[in-house]
């Protein structure tokens, strides 16, 4: 074991029912840095994770850890050695609290009673989130938080176990530029105390803002591993892929038609007000802004979720009511939600369900479902959207969050939308997925759809847009027109700096 190291893996190797994930895998990790692992969607990068953690146990090769060989039994053998994890999947309790979730498998057991044990974890809860410069109540449920907030009570929570290493899975995928600045700051702290971090990501700006090292992955082997300030983007792409992805944001010019939808002073009490827009025929309209914003909020309200105030929404010339999912689907419309994991996915169910289920009733005949028809369908989708599944009946838990997202995709497809709203659609996505993504939105724009695509990525938003709508605090702070976009004007106005009025 070299001293310098807190982790060395050496040929690793792990096969499923003969089928192999892991092919002589490596990884050394250095003492107070950051190592990033990069691969796409089926890379192996998880399966080595879970490894790691005991979750999985190798067939083959050797895990040193902190200058001894190991072999956990389990995560949490293995945090009580030092080695913690933030899954990109929240693993929160939600109907605790944030202090009760902070603490939860740690808690106080010593105190004259219980409720001056739980003084004492929501004093610490507080100092620790004091410490991280982390703006949330500690007292509150973990249910009543956005995903972003939830995602930064997980990162606290993995520091709180003062870890050696600290794996660290998409950390960023759910919160927004101020968040990550803020996140990254946090790790520059656990660095300057020689903690180590394992950092996953499929986000190209954010390997080199943070990487000291990066180990890529490819098809469940070890490709290499690289000096950070060695390598550029385009050869990590080519080491990941195999091959050169050349157009990260593959937007094809659509003819833009007249306005499709239209929305008018909606609003939503105690979320946001006056918001007014329309979206053309063959037009993708970006939302930006950062996160409780209401880009969220307001896209849930069109579709139903969520109860209007006032306004009015007009599809067409015709004004639309909308009460429920079930109403904006007869109007055609699709919503493909934020969380994949709480929102969107049947976790139990299988690939074929969750693709066809949006769809079912035209399915239904007599009171039967035409199981053949579901079937050509599913698989028809499941080719058009590259789906990695050995078989429709595969439950979708078992796909990766790349895969999963694409079922996802594909299940608003088979509803055959006029207006098609993507919430963070390439959210934890490798890199040619994401290709694979915006080439679907930029063809279903060519066939005079109409897109709606929040993120909180803005060279995704600023790639793929034809204009972009700025939420700020609740309101619409400006449209802006594709040729006028930048990062900074999209920030300027996401911080509430000028407001634009108007909604075309």
């Amino acid at each position: 074991m070299h001293e310098d190291y807190i982790l060395e893996a050496e040929e690793v190797s792990k096969a499923f029912s003969g089928v192999t994930a892991l092919d002589n895998v490596m990884l050394k990790v250095k003492r107070g840095t950051v190592h990033t692992l990069m691969g796409e969607n089926g890379a192996g990068k998880s399966t080595l994770m879970k490894i790691l953690l005991g979750i999985y146990q190798r067939d083959t090769g050797i895990i040193r850890f902190d200058n001894e060989e190991v072999r956990f039994k389990g995560a949490a053998n293995a945090l009580k050695s030092g080695l913690a994890m933030i899954h990109q999947e929240l693993s929160n309790v939600r109907e605790l609290t944030v202090y009760e979730n902070i603490f939860l498998g740690k808690e106080l057991t010593y105190g004259k009673s219980i409720f001056s044990r739980q003084k004492k974890m929501r004093a610490e809860a507080e100092k620790l989130f004091q410490e991280l410069d982390i703006d949330i109540d500690v007292n509150k449920k973990m249910k009543v938080l956005s995903v972003a907030q939830q995602q930064m009570c997980e990162i606290a929570k993995a520091i709180s176990y003062n870890a050696k290493l600290i794996i660290m899975d998409e950390p960023t995928s759910a919160i927004t530029e101020s968040e990550v600045e803020h996140l990254f700051r946090m790790i520059g702290n656990l660095k300057k105390d020689r903690v180590s971090v394992i950092y996953i990501t499929h986000k190209m700006d954010e390997v080199f803002q943070i990487s000291d090292d990066i180990t890529v992955l490819r098809d469940g082997r070890y490709i290499d591993t690289l000096s950070a300030d060695e390598c550029s983007g385009q050869k990590l792409i080519s080491l990941m892929v195999g091959r050169e992805i050349t157009d990260l944001f593959p937007k094809s010019e659509a003819e833009i038609g007249e306005p499709y939808l239209r929305v008018e002073n909606l609003s939503r009490k105690g979320e946001f007000s006056g918001v007014s827009f329309e979206v053309r025929r063959g037009e993708i309209l970006g939302v930006a802004g950062l996160m409780g914003a209401g880009r969220t909020e307001v896209m849930e309200t069109i579709f139903g979720i969520r109860k209007k105030t006032t306004g009015k929404i007009f599809i067409g010339e015709k004004e639309a009511v909308i009460r429920s999912p079930r109403d904006a689907i007869k109007y055609k419309i699709a919503l493909l939600t934020e969380d994949r994991k709480e929102s969107g996915c049947f976790l139990p169910l299988s690939v074929r369900t969750n693709i066809s289920i949006a769809s079912i009733k035209k399915y239904v005949r007599l009171g039967l479902v035409r199981k053949k028809q579901v079937d050509a369908d599913a698989l028809e989708m499941k080719d058009k959207m590259s789906i990695s599944t050995p078989s429709l009946d595969k439950k979708i838990m078992y796909l990766s969050g790349g895969n999963q997202q694409k079922v996802l995709v594909g299940r608003w497809l088979l509803t055959n939308p006029e207006i098609l709203i993507v919430d963070e659609p390439t959210r934890g996505i490798d890199v040619g997925a994401k290709a694979e993504i915006h080439r679907l939105l930029s063809a279903l724009a060519q066939e005079g759809k109409c897109i709606i695509m929040i993120s909180s990525e803005l060279p995704e938003v600023i790639g793929m847009s034809d204009r972009v709508m700025v939420m700020s605090d609740g309101r619409m702070a400006g449209i802006l027109e594709k040729d006028e976009v930048s990062q900074e004007k999209i920030m300027l106005y996401a911080t509430g700096e000028t407001q634009v009025r108007g909604g075309s």
